[in-house]
């Protein structure tokens, strides 16, 4: 196929230099000072402040001491009770099913779901809907 259309930019073919003088003038990083993000803070201030504003700084709060806490529901624990007594991880008291959470990794058990069985369930924390159900169903919230 033959091409008709010259290229638009025909400037400085054959140039060595193109048009910034000596051939070693525009050579490396210093010409555009500094590779990369180099510069932000001092020679590239104007070009932080007008296209990258969020580039430095921290965004959000960060709450000194928190700690994040593991919970369990109680329809979770009722799903997985039959799998912990094979494992041995849970004790069947009579027709009880005894579970203490804190071997599990988990420190608070939470309400939600409903319960088949009478649990008796350890944790370091309950909420009162837990506790509720678990009453209410013949089982006992005990704290560790």
């Amino acid at each position: 196929m033959v091409v008709r259309k010259q290229k638009k930019f025909r400037k400085f073919r054959g140039q060595r230099s193109y048009g910034y003088g000596s051939h070693k003038k525009h050579r490396g990083g210093g010409s555009r000072g500094g590779r990369g993000n180099a510069g932000l803070h001092k020679h590239k201030w104007s070009f932080t402040v007008k296209y990258a504003k969020d580039h430095f700084g921290k965004i959000g709060f960060r709450t000194p001491g928190f700690k994040k806490i593991k919970a369990i529901n109680l329809d979770e624990l009722d799903r997985i009770s039959d799998k912990l007594l094979d494992q041995k991880k849970a004790v069947k008291e009579g027709n009880v099913v005894k579970i203490d959470v804190t071997k599990l990794g988990y420190q608070k058990v939470l309400g939600s779901g409903r319960l088949s069985k009478p649990m008796i369930i350890q944790a370091k924390q309950f909420s009162k809907s837990a506790e509720k159900k678990l009453q209410e169903i013949g089982g006992k919230a005990e704290r560790v």
